[in-house]
């Protein structure tokens, strides 16, 4: 069983506990909490403590139509201290009070978050990597932050970079989007290019330190790049001696890559150290 199926088994089975939280989880699948929600947000394209609430907030949803008495003991099943709290994220889940779906007693039309279930016959083969070790250094880009909900924006962000002429401190001919985790389960992303020197006007710096990567090379069209991301998080890494070192991830664009195509292949260099 994969990282995320694991995962998801374990929150199926646990979500009407009200201290439920992402380390519990983490430390039933034996990973970290960095692995564990770069994993889950590649896998499903949600951030895990999202998909949480809203697999309570469905349940509850349920259980009003289906006729539950006490609002107020539904509420604290699904995690909220209060009728007030709770009423307001069904409000903005649902677009309606609980007790109004309670009195209609169906819910149709409403959107349900279901239990999701991985099938895992589209995954990508894998090759096995390089284990690099890159000495420090800087990128010069844009960066902007994403949820796994909202990162179809980032190819808009590699557009607007396009306008910015190359700098005379730019190093090698490579590009970089650059993936850095926050502690709120979404991520800051930077594309750019390295630099050595001052960093242009228009552009921010996100520097790296020296690191240890495993290299992979994904070869298909970059469309299928996040199945690339997910084989790796979910299924490469917990099978190996190695774990997620919880540094800056990045995909490492080169001159086969063709921007017009998406085609020639791009490399994903991932931080690890020895588990």
């Amino acid at each position: 069983m994969s990282l995320v199926a694991k995962a998801l088994w374990y929150i199926e089975n646990n979500y009407a506990r009200p201290d439920l939280s992402l380390d519990d989880v983490a430390s039933a699948c034996e990973a970290s909490r960095f692995h564990l929600t770069r994993a889950f947000g590649v896998t499903t394209g949600r951030t895990l403590m999202r998909y949480l609430r809203a697999r309570r907030i469905t349940q509850a949803a349920l259980a009003l139509a289906g006729g539950a008495p006490d609002i107020l003991a539904v509420a604290l099943d699904a995690g909220y201290g209060s009728h007030e709290a709770f009423t307001r994220a069904f409000r903005e889940q649902f677009g309606l009070t609980p007790e109004a779906l309670r009195a209609r007693g169906h819910c149709d039309g409403l959107e349900l978050v279901p239990a999701l279930r991985l099938d895992h016959g589209g995954d990508l083969p894998l090759a096995a990597p390089r284990l690099i070790d890159r000495r420090a250094f800087t990128i010069a880009g844009l960066s902007a932050r994403y949820t796994h909900e909202t990162a179809a924006g980032i190819p808009a962000l590699w557009q607007r970079l396009a306008s910015h002429p190359p700098p005379p401190c730019r190093v090698g001919p490579y590009e970089y989007g650059a993936c850095v985790d926050t502690a709120d389960g979404a991520f800051d992303y930077t594309c750019g290019i390295e630099i050595d020197g001052m960093v242009p006007t228009g552009l921010v710096p996100l520097h790296i330190p020296a690191q240890r990567y495993a290299v992979f090379f994904h070869p298909g069209h970059i469309a299928a790049i996040r199945m690339a991301w997910r084989a790796i998080y979910d299924r490469w890494l917990p099978a190996s001696n190695l774990r997620a070192a919880g540094g800056a991830d990045f995909e490492r664009y080169d001159g086969r890559f063709d921007v017009r195509t998406g085609e020639g292949g791009v490399e994903i260099w991932i931080s690890v150290v020895p588990r």
